[in-house]
This record gives C-alpha cells, structure tokens and sequence, in this order.
C-alpha cells in the first residue's frame, strides 16, 4: 500500500467523477437552458429513477423547478467544446443555444428540447423531494423516455464503433477521457 497518497477532502469527488458527463436541458414559460453535469447517476431500476445534482444558482434549477421535468443525454467525445462551453456559460444571461449555435430537436415526452447529436437520452419527471432539494441540490427524477445512437448502443451494451462516438467523462480545468475498451469476464 505504499502507494497511496492522502487526497484532499475537498477534492475527493475527482476520485469517483469520471462517470459520463451530461449535458441537462430544460424548459419553462417558452424559455430553454441547455448545461453541463457530472452528478448524475441511476438511482432505481422500476420504475427506472436517477439523481441530479442541481446548483440552486443555475438558471437551469429555476427552469426544472418550474416545468418538473428536464432531459439528460450523454454527449459524445465530438461534443467536447460544446459540453465545456455550456457547462461554462450562464444561461441567465444569454441564450447558449443561439451563442454556440446548438441544433437542437424536441424530446419526445417532455417540453424541452434535447441536443442534437448526443449517443443517449433520458428524459425525465422530478419526483418532489423539497427536503433534498433544498438542503442537498438533489434531485430525484423518474425517466419517463430513454432512446440512445444503436451505433453506440444496442441490446441492453455500450459498443463504440469509434472514437467520436465515445462518452466522455470531465474531470476538471479542461480535462476529458474518453469511454475505454469493453472487456468481458467469464463468471464460473
């Protein structure tokens, strides 16, 4: 174990976020905001539910507070400058979807728009948890939707046929991976 060194407490998340990054979209009253998250993940399989970590200072929380529904989807390693350049911008103060010329088409059970381009979408319904909301950001979500690019993914497995189809996962100050080799092992 000589090997391992103290990692500072306040950076500790770096340790575990290398999970997909996101792009969340959202929309309410005719106004739509697409950003950047790394705090998503699978919470339950029936009905299937996920968890959000929602800044109560992103124009996004106003927007998914008011409509109770938001999208996620899983940008590829081409959709890198896009996904630091919405999780950099404000959406209060300006429309990124014009700024950064994001084509975008529109979910398919919920009011907002998705992303053009990305390998998977979840689209989904908050389940109010004011508690969690409030004190933690965290927000619960049923998915109401999911479909994903079959070139990346198909029979219940993520395949990438290459590498501007790969999910990607930021780490901080710039820095992505990209999604790794599949490997198999056999159970006895």
């Amino acid at each position: 174990m000589s090997h391992l060194k103290d990692v500072p407490l306040a950076k500790a998340y770096l340790l575990l976020n290398h999970g997909p990054s996101t792009l969340v979209t959202s929309e309410h009253d005719g106004v739509a905001n697409v950003m950047a998250a790394a705090w998503v993940m699978p919470l339950d399989f029936d009905p299937p539910k996920l968890l959000l970590v929602l800044d109560r200072n992103t124009w996004s929380r106003h927007l998914v507070e008011g409509s109770g529904v938001f999208a996620i989807q899983l940008p590829s390693r081409r959709q890198a400058e896009l996904t630091l350049a919405v999780g950099s911008s404000n959406g209060g103060e300006m429309n990124k979807f014009e700024q950064l010329d994001i084509r975008t088409s529109r979910a398919r059970q919920i009011e907002a728009p998705i992303v053009d381009g990305c390998v998977a979408y979840l689209e989904c319904k908050v389940i109010s948890e004011p508690n969690n909301q409030e004190k933690y950001d965290l927000f619960i979500a049923e998915v109401i939707a999911a479909y994903a690019d079959e070139r990346a993914f198909s029979n219940g497995r993520w395949h990438f046929p290459n590498d501007d189809l790969r999910t990607i996962h930021y780490q901080a100050g710039g820095a992505f991976f990209a999604t790794g080799e599949a490997f198999q092992v056999a159970r006895d």
